[in-house]
């Protein structure tokens, strides 16, 4: 029997690598390389601090004593205090030194927005090669008609290649959003209790060390730049703004599983279904699309998590309140968490899905009589033909057949078109007239500039990352 409740977004969803950047160990380790960027900071710049003390720290980065901080937290009621109690107690000639002029927020939110730039990172490279999937899928189907639909409603034909753009064309938004997020990371930098950088002034005397202390920090954490201004805390609408690209990432995936769980049901499509898998406990010939259906759950997750970071950037009072800290351990880390393991999902179902072009091209059949009417009336006018009588009396024709449809039974327009008087012009063209290529526009056109003018350059930027190949838990 299990002692503690386990996330099911770790044991069942997230990758390894996502759920370590979320772990003890990245974010204390984090923590303490960003005591030794300080204190080595500070002593370059001219602060009573020695080479030995710093080498002093340097040892126990990941050598972390948990149980010494547990319960020196318990008597202290704080984390950040109980962590440098932890710290000294290893690294003993760095006891004096360690934190010295900080405030607790130059460790966590220093380390909260590192943890979120590796996080965003990873999410980058898994979207990259969900996109890089569907390209080749979109090139394959470019020419493949198949009907469209809107309204969920049978409408002009498109092709497979095509709708496969249009889950592409989600994805590019997200990317241009996370990379333009990604673009613009800042560390919260050294900037004391209330953001004023008092303490370190107080240390050094002279502005222009403390300036130069928060940009050697930054540079040896492997940033450029640091918020100009905070206050206890960076501008918590950055996590909004994070949450934000996870949500419009959520969405895109959340439509294109929603598409392919549609066409599951009419048999045109299929996600990856594995020789021992089971689709129901009861039904044993059920193939259910439980992956897609995983996809929306946890995308609706992801979806709904916006709004609690527009809440905390709200109503952080004057300088900043403790009210987003446990908040924030719970939906920043779950967003990342929840993302993953939609990608992971994503990238496997797009690897792995299934074209049925026989149910494809049965189902355009049943349909195209209908949508072909239009060229039928341009071409007898073309011979002659009145458009409002040859559009009365096809309008009819189509009704009859419809009812037909609606009971089961074939579609029969194009025989009884044949049959009537009014469409003599055409009676031996009709059979060309109903090539599905003929509906489907610049459908192929579209899906080869799309790919190779908007897609492609992104693939080649990011090739190192296209060979991902997701391994789902369960």
């Amino acid at each position: 029997m299990r002692d503690l409740y386990e996330n099911p977004l770790n044991t069942r969803y997230s990758s390894k690598e996502m759920s370590y950047l979320f772990s003890d160990d990245f974010k204390y380790s984090t923590w303490r390389k960003l005591w030794i960027a300080l204190a080595e900071s500070e002593m370059e710049l001219g602060l009573n601090i020695t080479k030995e003390q710093i080498d002093e720290m340097k040892k126990y980065v990941l050598d972390i004593n948990y149980d010494v901080i547990a319960a020196r937290e318990k008597v202290v009621r704080h984390d950040v205090m109980a962590h440098v109690f932890g710290f000294a107690q290893q690294a003993k000639l760095a006891e004096p030194i360690i934190h010295l002029g900080a405030t607790s927020c130059f460790v966590t939110d220093n380390a909260e927005v590192i943890v979120i730039d590796n996080a965003l990172k990873l999410v980058q490279k898994k979207l990259v090669a969900v996109m890089d999937k569907l390209a080749r899928f979109a090139l394959k189907y470019k020419s493949l008609p198949m009907l469209g639909y809107t309204h969920l409603q049978p409408a002009q034909l498109t092709t497979l290649g095509k709708r496969a753009c249009l889950w592409i064309q989600d994805l590019l938004l997200d990317y241009e959003s996370l990379s333009e997020l990604l673009a613009k990371i800042r560390l919260r930098g050294v900037k004391g209790t209330t953001g004023t950088q008092a303490s370190f002034l107080e240390l050094f005397g002279d502005g222009a060390k403390v300036d130069e202390l928060e940009k050697k920090v930054v540079e040896k954490m492997g940033y450029t730049e640091a918020y100009r201004v905070t206050g206890q805390t960076y501008p918590r609408k950055f996590d909004y703004n994070v949450l934000s690209v996870l949500s419009q990432i959520a969405q895109s995936a959340y439509k294109f599983a929603n598409d392919l769980r549609i066409l599951q049901s009419n048999k045109e499509l299929e996600e990856p279904f594995e020789k021992s898998q089971i689709g129901s406990s009861a039904m044993a010939y059920k193939r259910n699309p439980m992956r897609s259906e995983r996809i929306c759950a946890l995308a609706r997750f992801v979806v709904s998590l916006p709004i609690n970071e527009a809440i905390t950037a709200g109503t952080q009072w004057l300088e900043r309140t403790l009210d987003d800290s446990a908040n924030k351990r719970i939906t920043i880390s779950q967003a990342f968490l929840a993302i993953d393991g939609v990608l992971n999902i994503y990238n496997n179902v797009a690897d792995g899905m299934v074209v049925y072009e026989k149910v494809i091209d049965k189902h355009i059949r049943a349909e195209l009589p209908f949508m072909a009417t239009e060229n039928i009336i341009m071409e007898c006018v073309k011979h002659g033909g009145s458009r409002q009588e040859l559009h009365g009396v096809i309008r009819d024709l189509s009704m009859i057949s419809g009812k037909r449809v609606k009971e089961g039974l074939d579609n029969d327009l194009i025989e009884r078109i044949k049959a009537d008087e009014h469409f003599a012009a055409v009676k031996d063209k009709l059979d060309d007239m109903l090539s599905p290529a003929m509906f489907i526009g610049r459908s192929k056109e579209q899906v080869e500039s799309f790919i190779t003018e908007c897609i492609q350059p992104i693939l080649d930027k990011h090739s190192d990352d296209l060979g991902f190949i997701a391994e789902l838990k369960v």
